[in-house]
């Protein structure tokens, strides 16, 4: 339902700028723009900036109409984002609206604050929940202060290997299709410098005290061993040492094992799929035959899925597994704990879970990510919408989005209204000292007492 009264408050304003959204899990970056322009491009709040684009379009000669192509006819509010976010993350995602996409790339280089669940005693090759178990480690001596003595070589600056199943590019190809494929990968996998400047345990959960858990799909032999030397060679790389040729043609023979066999599996697979399609009826074999949705992959590449009705972005990754479904492990398994990083660009989160698996000698993966902050947009703030208010209607999210793009347009404005949200966190952290002073000493010391654990824990 459109709502008039925010033309009205408008006028012919032309909203334009950044502003940031708390991405759902399961779904891509570029899904959220989709979803935002499917509700942008119709509606009261961005009609002056369609007006203003339409009137430009219309100035356009012929040979400029005919040099946009067909796929670009259609007048849409032009969108980008500043920052992709994986499937399995939430939190701030970084949009530009009309020339507001021009200021983008200057997040690509900004600081980003996450926090990210691992959970420890197994390795994926993904290096996260929705990847495939290559390996499983004891866990039993797994306590917050090994974390923690862990946690201290990757602070400051160093070199990070990315993921293997990443969207990272060598030569023109994402290093996830290599994997994938069983082809060979570039034998020299660039490590990047990456700054940490805050590294903490926010969280531990003990053994039996989170629903946290690995994947119960486990990686095939000929998998587990081209990951695991692709791994060796990381840490040669890391460490500055030439990589072992012995290591470096093993990987060769192992890639190409992998390969013969993806490539048995998929002949496999063909003459399966043309057995059960010769056996159905003659519309359904035509409707098979003329081709499904492409089944999209998330950005680690390893898990396919259906295109999801909502959109071919929207479901990419399965939901956290409910209190009810079995554990895969016995007993009370592994510990877990929540870490709170900001780091650089570029730096993977997925790979410090890994890393930091390898470094205690049990494995860890990652359950959950969500970006906190990028830049001046933190999550919880008026320059972050919630993701559900787009689904509450234009009278929702119209002035959210609108006082979202005023901020940016006005810097002053956005600092005062930090400074203001700052004021009221310390008032708010004041008042129970305030309270407590005036009780008498004894119950003093007991209620500081009791406050004081829950923020030891948080800190």
């Amino acid at each position: 339902m459109r709502f008039p009264q925010a033309l009205k408050m408008a006028g012919d304003k032309i909203l334009e700028g950044v502003f940031a959204i708390n991405k759902p899990v399961g779904m891509s970056s570029a899904q959220v723009i989709r979803d935002c322009q499917n509700l942008f491009n119709p509606s009261a709040v961005f009609a002056p900036l369609i007006a203003q684009e339409k009137a430009a379009r219309d100035k356009e000669s012929k040979y400029q109409k005919k040099r946009r192509g067909r796929g670009k006819q259609e007048i849409r509010v032009k969108m980008g984002h500043g920052g992709t976010l994986d499937p399995l993350a939430t939190g701030v995602l970084i949009l530009g609206v009309g020339k507001g996409t021009k200021s983008l790339s200057n997040f690509l280089l900004c600081t980003k604050t996450y926090e990210t669940v691992v959970v420890f005693g197994a390795s994926t090759d993904t290096y996260d929940r929705v990847g495939k178990l290559i390996k499983k480690g004891n866990y039993d001596n797994v306590t917050r202060e090994v974390v923690e003595n862990a946690l201290g070589s990757f602070r400051g600056k160093y070199r990070q290997m990315p993921p293997l199943y990443s969207a990272l590019k060598m030569e023109g190809k994402p290093l996830y299709e290599y994997a994938r494929e069983g082809k060979p990968i570039p034998r020299e996998i660039e490590t990047r410098e990456v700054d940490v400047t805050e590294l903490e345990i926010v969280e531990w959960y003990e053994p039996g005290t989170h629903n946290h858990r690995w994947p119960t799909e486990e990686a095939g032999q000929a998998e587990k061993a081209l990951v695991g030397s692709v791994w060796d060679i990381a840490k040669s790389q890391a460490s500055g040492e030439k990589p072992d040729e012995a290591k470096i043609e093993k990987v060769e023979q192992e890639t190409k094992a992998l390969e013969d066999y993806n490539s048995k599996k998929r002949e496999a697979e063909e003459r399966i799929d043309e057995i059960v399609t010769e056996g159905k009826p003659a519309a359904k074999r035509a409707k098979a035959e003329d081709g499904a949705a492409v089944e999209p992959t998330t950005m680690s590449g390893a898990l396919k899925v259906n295109a999801p009705p909502k959109g071919r972005g929207s479901d990419l990754v399965p939901p956290p597994p409910s209190a009810d479904e079995p554990f895969p492990w016995e007993g009370k398994g592994p510990p877990a704990c929540k870490i709170k990083m900001t780091v650089t660009s570029g730096f993977y989160v997925r790979s410090l879970c890994h890393d930091l698996g390898e470094k205690i000698g049990c494995g860890a993966m990652m359950a959950e990510l969500a970006r906190t902050r990028q830049g001046q947009f933190v999550l919880g703030t008026a320059n972050c919408m919630e993701y559900d208010d787009l689904l509450k209607g234009e009278e929702v999210w119209g002035p959210k989005v609108e006082n979202a793009l005023e901020l940016w347009n006005n810097p002053g404005k956005a600092e005062a209204e930090r400074q203001e949200n700052l004021k009221e966190e310390v008032e708010t952290e004041e008042q129970p000292v305030l309270e407590s002073a005036e009780q008498p000493a004894s119950t003093t010391e007991q209620v500081t007492g009791e406050a004081a654990q829950p923020e030891a824990v948080a800190a």
